[in-house]
Parts: C-alpha cells; sequence; structure tokens
C-alpha cells in the first residue's frame, strides 16, 4: 500500500480531543469521525509514528474501505473486492473482531463470519492457493458498521497501546497507562510545574507524567503488528522508537511525588519507575492522604482517588472525600485534578468544580472534576511586568485539549469507546441530537462546563477568605477585645469560666467561654456563601484571632463548626479527641471536654443557679433529674446535702458525674446514681414524699435509640413535673428550666401542684448577651 492512507487513532470516550490535540501537536490535520475515534491522514511512516508517539490514544487502525452495507451481500461483495493479498501474505493470520451499531446487520458473529468467508475468498484467488494456514504474522481486521455504513480496519497496534512495555505486574485497580496520560494531558500541569499524586497506587500517573514531562514516546519500549507487515516494515518502527527514547529535556523543574498507603502498591510503583526509565525523577512514599503537603507552589494535583467499586467501604470512601477541603487548602496556589466515580463529589467537598470532564475509567462511568487555583505569575515580555491571568484561561496553559469540557449524558450505546470491546454510537446530546460537526476537535460531547466562581481570579482552589470575610473577622476581633477588657477583673473575682463572646456581630455567628486558660468556640448555624474549605478556614482564623486577643496558644482554643443538627439528641458526639481540663467554678472543681461534644459537661448559663441550689442544700433529699454531667448533684453536695439521687440515660455521663464528685472529695453511699429513662423513672418511683429540692433541666428534643418514643419538653412537662410534685415534701423546691425558645409552661395545669414563678432574671449571668440562654422556673410544692 503506498501513498497517504486513512489512519484512524482509537481512544477511550472523553478522551478523543485529547488524542486529537496530540496529532495536532504532531502536524497532522485530525478530525472526530465519531465516539472514541480521530481520524487523519498520512503514510505508512505515520503510523508507525502515531504509535510510537500517542499517549493517550487505544489504538492505530487504517481504514481500507467504508460503504453502505445493509444487507450480508453487499457487506461480501465490497469486502472481497479489495485487494487483501496486497497487507495478509497467504499463511498470514487474520482474525475478524466486530461490532455493529445502529445498523441492519446486527448480528456482529454473522458479520464477522460474512467478511472472514469474503477474505479468504480472496486470497485464495489472489494467491492462486486453496490452502491458508494462518500460521504466519497476524493482521487484525476490524468490521465496524454505524448506520449502515460498515468500515474496514486493519489493526496495526496489536495489543492495546496502554500495555507500553513497562508495567510487568498489574496491581489491584490499576488505571490503564493512556488514561492516565489523557488525566495528565487534561491538566493545567507542565514540565516546570511540581505534580502529586496522593492515591498513586502502583505510579501510573506520575509515571505518564514524566514521561509526558520529559518528552519520552510512551511506545518506545514495546512491538507492533504493523512492523512485521511486508507493506510497511521495521525500518519505520525503529526509526520511531530511537527517536522516542532520546528525552527533549534531561530533568523536571520539581520532582514528581506518589505517595500511597499501601507499601505493596508502592513497591510495584517503584519498580515499573524504574521499567520505564524514569525512576531519578519520581519520589515515592508511604503516605496518608490526610498528612499531604508541600511548600513548592503554582502545583498540580492529580489523581485517581478509591472511590468504592476498589474498595467496597463507601462509608470510609464518603469520610475521605469529606476530608478533601480541609486538606487541599494547605496548598493555597495549586491546581487539583480528580477522576472519581462518585458523582456527588462536589456535594461532599462543598464547592463546584471548576470544570468537568465525563470519562470511563474501564467500564466504570467517572468525572473528571478539575478545581483551578491561581496561574503562576508570567513575566510580559513586553515590559517587564507579571501578571497573573483568569485561572479559568489555565486550561490552555499546556494541553487545553477540551479540558474545559465534559460530556453531557453516557454514550448511548456502551460505557466506552469503540475500542474496548464493545460497541458504542456517536454521543448524542441531552436533546438526543448529534452535537459534533465534522472536522471539529472539541466539540460533540466535548461541551463546555464551567462552574461560576465568586472568588477573584487570584483564589486557592480550595480556601481563601473573601474580601467581606476579612472584613467581618477585623469587626469580631474589634469586638472580641473590647468584651475581654470588659471581663478583665473577673478572674480576681474566683470566676475563671465564663462567656467573653455570644453572636456580638451578626456575620460571625459563634460563642466563645473561656475555661480557664482555653477558649471554646461553638458555631451556629447560618447561611454564609463560602464553599466548605472556605468555611473551614474562617472557623481557623477566628481560633488565631482569639488566641490572639486573649493571649493564650492557639493549641487551647477548641473550635467546632458543625453545628447541631435536628434529630440528634442533645449531647451527641462529634469528636474523639478527648482534650479534658479541670475547670475551677465556685470553689469547686468541674472536668471538662473541650473537643468531643457540643457542649463541654458545664453549663457556664447555670452558674448562678447551682449557686442556689448549693445555699439551700443543707440536710435535703436532693433528685438531680437529666443529670448530664451532675454538676447540680456536686454543688448539692457540697451545700451539705442529706442524700442525693441523680438520673440520667447515659452511662457516660454517669460517669462522668461520679469523677466530678470524686474530684471534690464528695463520693460516698449517699450520692445515688440511676441510669434510666427519666419519664420511666418517675412511673416506677414508689410512691411517697422522697425529696425536698429537684433540679429538672430537660432538653428540649431527644430521640435517642434507648428510648421507645422521642422526647419533646413542650409535649411531656406537664407529666415530668407533675409526676416530680408527686415525691416532692410539702414546701419543697423545684428548680426547672430549659432553653427552648418557643416553650410555653402551663401553669394552669400546675396549679394544684406547684406555686410557680419564673426566675430567669435572675439565674442568666450578665455574661451572657442573649437573656434567654435559658429560662428557670422555681416551683414551690403546695
Amino acid at each position: 500500500m503506498s501513498g497517504e492512507l486513512d489512519i484512524i487513532a482509537t481512544s477511550a470516550f472523553g478522551l478523543e480531543a485529547v488524542v486529537a490535540r496530540e496529532l495536532e501537536q504532531l502536524g497532522y490535520q485530525p478530525k472526530i469521525i465519531s465516539t472514541g475515534r480521530v481520524l487523519f491522514r498520512g503514510t505508512a511512516r505515520d503510523v508507525a509514528r502515531a504509535n510510537v508517539r500517542l499517549r493517550a490514544a487505544d489504538r492505530v487502525l487504517v481504514r481500507v474501505a467504508s460503504f453502505p452495507a445493509d444487507n450480508f451481500d453487499a457487506l461480501f461483495d465490497r469486502t472481497k473486492d479489495l485487494p487483501w493479498e496486497r497487507w495478509i501474505p497467504r499463511d498470514g493470520a487474520f482474525p475478524v473482531n466486530g461490532r455493529s451499531v445502529k445498523s441492519q446487520l446486527s448480528s456482529v458473529p454473522a458479520c464477522q463470519r460474512t467478511v472472514k468467508k469474503a477474505i479468504v475468498e480472496r486470497l485464495m484467488r489472489g494467491h492462486a492457493t486453496r490452502d491458508l494456514p494462518e500460521t504466519g504474522v497476524r493482521t487484525i481486521i476490524e468490521v465496524a458498521i454505524l448506520e449502515n455504513i460498515a468500515s474496514i480496519t486493519l489493526d496495526t497496534s496489536g495489543d492495546g497501546l496502554h500495555k507500553r512495555g513497562y508495567r510487568d505486574i498489574v496491581g489491584d485497580a490499576a488505571l490503564k497507562e493512556t488514561m492516565a496520560a489523557g488525566l495528565v494531558l487534561l491538566s493545567v500541569w507542565n514540565a516546570d510545574r511540581p505534580l502529586v499524586d496522593p492515591f498513586c497506587g502502583t505510579g501510573t500517573i506520575v509515571i505518564e507524567a514524566a514521561m509526558i514531562g520529559l518528552g519520552l514516546a510512551p511506545g518506545r519500549s514495546r512491538s507492533f503488528d504493523a512492523e512485521n507487515w511486508a507493506w510497511i516494515g521495521k525500518d519505520v518502527f525503529d526509526d520511531e522508537r530511537a527517536a522516542g527514547n532520546v528525552a527533549t529535556r534531561e530533568k523536571l523543574a520539581y520532582t514528581i511525588h506518589g505517595s500511597d498507603v499501601s507499601e505493596t502498591a508502592l513497591a510495584l510503583a517503584r519498580r515499573h519507575a524504574e521499567r520505564a526509565g524514569v525512576a531519578r525523577h519520581i519520589h515515592f512514599q508511604k503516605r496518608a492522604f490526610a498528612d499531604l503537603q508541600s511548600k513548592a507552589e503554582y502545583g498540580c494535583i492529580v489523581t485517581n482517588p478509591p472511590y468504592g467499586e476498589r474498595m467496597g467501604e463507601d462509608e470510609a470512601i464518603e469520610r475521605l472525600y469529606r476530608s478533601f477541603p480541609d486538606v487541599l487548602r494547605r496548598l493555597p496556589t495549586w491546581s487539583h485534578h480528580i477522576l472519581t466515580a462518585r458523582l456527588d463529589l462536589e456535594q461532599l467537598v462543598g464547592q463546584p468544580a471548576t470544570r468537568r470532564r465525563k470519562l470511563f475509567n474501564a467500564q466504570i462511568e467517572c468525572t473528571y472534576y478539575q478545581f483551578l487555583g491561581p496561574r503562576p505569575e508570567r513575566r510580559d515580555a513586553r515590559d517587564g511586568v507579571c501578571e497573573s491571568p483568569d485561572p479559568d484561561a489555565a486550561a490552555s496553559e499546556r494541553n487545553s485539549a477540551g479540558g474545559e469540557s465534559i460530556g453531557v449524558g453516557a454514550p448511548p450505546e456502551s460505557a466506552a469507546s469503540w475500542d474496548a470491546g464493545e460497541p458504542t454510537s456517536v454521543a448524542a446530546s441531552e436533546n438526543g441530537s448529534n452535537e459534533f460537526a465534522a472536522g471539529s476537535i472539541a466539540t460533540g460531547h466535548e461541551l463546555l462546563t464551567r462552574a461560576p466562581r465568586e472568588h477573584t481570579p487570584a483564589m486557592p482552589a480550595f480556601g481563601g477568605l473573601r474580601e467581606r470575610d476579612r472584613r467581618e473577622l477585623d469587626e469580631f476581633e474589634g469586638r472580641l477585645a473590647k468584651r475581654v477588657r470588659h471581663l478583665r477583673r473577673w478572674p480576681d473575682k474566683g470566676i475563671t469560666c465564663y462567656r467573653i463572646y455570644e453572636r456580638d456581630c451578626p456575620d460571625v455567628p459563634v460563642t466563645i467561654d473561656r475555661y480557664e486558660g482555653h477558649a471554646h468556640i461553638f458555631e451556629y448555624e447560618r447561611e454564609h456563601g463560602r464553599t466548605l474549605a472556605q468555611h473551614i478556614e474562617w472557623i481557623d482564623d477566628i481560633a488565631r484571632r482569639t488566641a490572639r486577643v486573649l493571649g493564650i496558644d492557639e493549641a487551647n482554643v477548641h473550635a467546632k463548626s458543625r453545628p447541631r443538627q435536628k434529630g440528634l439528641t442533645q449531647h451527641e458526639k462529634l469528636d474523639a479527641q478527648g482534650t479534658t481540663l479541670v475547670a475551677n467554678e465556685g470553689g469547686l472543681r468541674f472536668e471538662v471536654n473541650l473537643t468531643d461534644y457540643a457542649d463541654t459537661g458545664l453549663f457556664l448559663d447555670h452558674r448562678i443557679t447551682r449557686g442556689m441550689v448549693r445555699e439551700m442544700s443543707g440536710g435535703k433529699r436532693v433528685l438531680n433529674l437529666f443529670c448530664y454531667t451532675g454538676s447540680f448533684t456536686v454543688y448539692a453536695a457540697a451545700g451539705g446535702a442529706k442524700e442525693t439521687t441523680s438520673v440520667d440515660l447515659s452511662n457516660t455521663y454517669l460517669d462522668w458525674a461520679e469523677r466530678n464528685l470524686r474530684l471534690n472529695g464528695l463520693d460516698g453511699p449517699r450520692h445515688r446514681f440511676v441510669r434510666s429513662d427519666v419519664m420511666e423513672f418517675l412511673r416506677g418511683h414508689k410512691p411517697g414524699r422522697h425529696y425536698d429540692i429537684a433540679i429538672v433541666d430537660p432538653p428540649t428534643f431527644s430521640n435517642s435509640k434507648s428510648t421507645e418514643q422521642d422526647w419533646d419538653v413542650q409535649k411531656a412537662h406537664v407529666e415530668l413535673l407533675t409526676r416530680v410534685g408527686g415525691l416532692m415534701a410539702s414546701g419543697g423546691v423545684v428548680f426547672f428550666s430549659n432553653n427552648s425558645r418557643r416553650f410555653k409552661i402551663d401553669e394552669a395545669a400546675l396549679a394544684e401542684v406547684f406555686e410557680i414563678r419564673e426566675i430567669s432574671q435572675r439565674t442568666v449571668p450578665e455574661d451572657f448577651r442573649n437573656e434567654r440562654i435559658h429560662r428557670c422556673w422555681r416551683m414551690v410544692v403546695r
């Protein structure tokens, strides 16, 4: 075969524009003709060059014919008319593959048999023989019929082009080399920027990146079927392999880094990098994603993290993905490129991607999310001024081949390209029409999708505070400093645990409590427009400013950014750090936990109420319902209570309450702890006048798994208080409180049992700006 050939480079769905751009850079004029197929014209030498040089293509085919074929006679006759004796020797092997999409000839095996029979008849006539042993050189033939148009091609590659030759041992869930190269080519990375794959596995992405950066041809170390064909020959392939083995640069500006938690995978990665000839350009390290950090700037992460199909632990994967914003914000100038099958990635990381593209990793539908950071500054040659262009232009920095695009909708027939073993049709748009025009490179299913970015061009991909955030935080810091000055003498009064900030600035809705030399920050949910990473940074800045104003170490500032969620119990656990300290109040000592729960174990707004209980507890029998960590019990015991009974459903808090008594040397048999649902305790209590003082401080709502019914203080308070009153001595006092803003006490229903007086104005301390932090009633039994 002489002269120019119709050459087709096949690819996985979504990489057609990448292959087309590669061909453009090699000097050809490519044309995307269907999903997974890019056509260009060239000679036999160009067949060799494409096989050796193309990084994202799956195979290189030579199209020998294309003709209408809506019946088997047409398919047979047109195939038989082709000069097969020119391409296949008498002893040549010629397996026939086939596929058919939206065509009359829908039986692929029947099409294969028809083409095979036609070629056999032509070869026997052309070689003047009745014997075709098929023991010689292999020529793989493919018949592909799309909408009744048959294309007959010769596969010049043989083994798929992903088989570079360096990966002799395949690890679990390994990414194809062609896909890995495509991910790098779609990124904004170039050889002058850092690159990290924090989930590198057996190293395919970083190895492909190193070869791209060094200019080493991917096929320089392998063989191809066509080099054994007489009409193409081995010499052109040898020439191309030799040229491709010469690097265009000696070293990269930065060593590429690959990390993983599997030492087994890393051992394979090192082996593969050595075999690929790029080992000295890559550093592999065993490291968890949570420990990712780098001092380098303007780098790129290109990665294929686990997404469930290969780990089988969806909950663990979700936790991993939710950690992305907090980890990636440590790299404020970097851009991040993530291939995953998780369609909810943007929800998990709390922000939209800058760009997305649909790809198929084997048969798994994936999306390639790109979160672009600021672009490196470049020096303008005209005036020497450095400028930082819009990051949305960054994809054109190296390989912009459709990098800003996404396939809208899956390929109608298959999850793969034509060459991946399943028939596919041309990708269609959402309205069903064929979107790409003949000759276009980045159209069709390569539709541009750019997410809106509120932040300025210099903003990090993850994190970074907006100008309005900084203004609000400056106002917050000024207000906090004023509050600290106002309360500066409180420690001299013996009050070392108190509130210093309570949503004073509407745009910074947090509370800050001081516990000795520590600060506890709790955020309240409010619409703010920040991404998750930005919000984490906002919380961190609040913590830094709080430490500065209070003059304490940042390590002693404990911030909780998760709001209390509807449906959780009041004291739902948030963490497991176990940061505890002993706080002093009223001459007593209490264990507080500043990290693990929404509340610390000591409600500071009941400081005065606790003092009231202590003053009147001498010689009294005290009942503490919903006792939590037992602070009221400790005060009662310190006041000389004859006995105390503390009731709570949680063993954790009952144990905590006992520790608080021991801290003050007040533990002993006079103090009883009962694990029980409060209503069950009251309903099952022996009748009689057993108590003189009762503290009833229930949660507003609770749906503990340990109880059959949800708790709602508004619905339950009448029965609750009536039963408490029935166990109290005449003249006994009940301190009843809750923090529900909508709560309305039913005094009429309780009038026969109690004399009721609200004392909230006396019990809410002055350090609490919110005078309705709780409501409290003093109820005397009639």
